[in-house]
């Protein structure tokens, strides 16, 4: 189970061998920020890969455009929602910080569909999902402290090791880890918005929202022995090979906030019973020519958004945020 938990909780920030060194101490000094901590607890389970991120290191770039709905201009004064279709970068990605990592692997999961959407106002905005249904935790602190807790379970270490002690005393974390599947395709996967944000209308009514993007070919799962036997690359390899012969659309979907849901904690679900308001269609068209150059210039923010979208109270946001640019800083350097 740790090899599996160690891909499918590190969704947060974004370095990474299968083979992963599981150190004893993952602590950064106590003067060190709760970013900087988390983003040195990755780097002691997977090793530095200079240029590549911390975590989701394993990914492809592709471009297509994004064409809102009417409802989606009911919903929000952004200028993405309003006007004609809207240029996108999109980068799909495997979880952990290891570049070489199978795609088929359990540790892989969960994928990745981050967006950045470029409308000729300039006025950008940043989606970030995975494929979890839910966040394993509610705060930065306790993902470093989950992270923290697998670099001290290596082989050997007693039981119960401090991994199984962070998962007994936070029952949501392995049901939200056990949400995590692997497609046929990173085309056939729904992907979540596990943060709250604020949809902002022109008389200045707000309604919470999460992103649920979801494939309009359908979603397409494989049992862990069919996804065992893919091959190595087959999910990075097959979205370019597609998009050579046919795009690839998605559905992005808002689910509404009724009164009384948490936006505050990402690691309870709303009901299903919730509205779910179609914001518009993603149609991917084409593979960058060099993914691994432009994804290693490529940043995307949650809280990168435009006047119509707000970030909620949620803390993750914030969390990844710092995070990521303390990330993007190393890759860059």
């Amino acid at each position: 189970m740790r090899r599996a938990l160690v891909g499918a909780v590190l969704t947060l920030a974004a370095p990474a061998a299968v083979s992963v060194a599981f150190a004893q101490n993952a602590a950064a000094p106590d003067a060190a920020s709760t970013a900087e901590q988390t983003i040195a607890a990755m780097t002691k389970i997977f090793g530095d890969h200079p240029g590549k991120r911390s975590n989701h290191a394993k990914g492809v770039v592709v471009e297509g455009s994004f064409t809102p709905s009417k409802d989606a201009a009911s919903l929000s004064k952004a200028g993405v929602f309003a006007g004609p279709a809207v240029p996108v970068t999109v980068r799909f990605s495997d979880a952990t910080g290891l570049p070489q990592i199978p795609d088929g692997a359990p540790e892989a999961n969960p994928h990745g569909l981050s967006i950045k959407f470029k409308p000729a106002d300039g006025s950008e905005m940043d989606v970030v999902t995975n494929s979890l249904k839910f966040f394993p935790v509610a705060t930065g602190e306790e993902f470093r402290d989950l992270l923290v807790a697998i670099t001290r379970s290596g082989p050997g270490t007693a039981k119960p090791t401090p991994v199984e002690q962070f998962m007994a005393a936070h029952p949501t974390a392995p049901k939200a880890l056990a949400t995590a599947r692997t497609p046929s395709s990173f085309g056939r996967q729904v992907y979540n918005g596990v943060n709250a944000f604020v949809l902002v209308d022109a008389a200045g009514k707000r309604n919470a929202f999460r992103y649920r993007i979801v494939p309009v070919a359908g979603e397409e799962l494989l049992s862990a022995d069919d996804a065992k036997a893919k091959a190595p690359n087959y999910l990075v390899e097959e979205m370019p090979a597609h998009l050579a012969k046919a795009p690839v659309a998605f559905r992005v979907e808002a689910q509404i906030a009724q009164p009384g849901d948490s936006t505050k904690d990402s690691t309870i679900p709303w009901p299903e019973d919730r509205r779910f308001v179609d914001l518009g269609t993603l149609t991917l068209t084409k593979a960058v020519p060099d993914s691994q150059t432009v994804e290693k210039t490529l940043l995307f923010m949650p809280n990168n958004l435009p006047d119509g979208v707000e970030v909620s109270d949620d803390p993750l946001i914030d969390a990844r945020v710092q995070a990521y640019a303390i990330s993007f800083g190393r890759r860059s350097q």
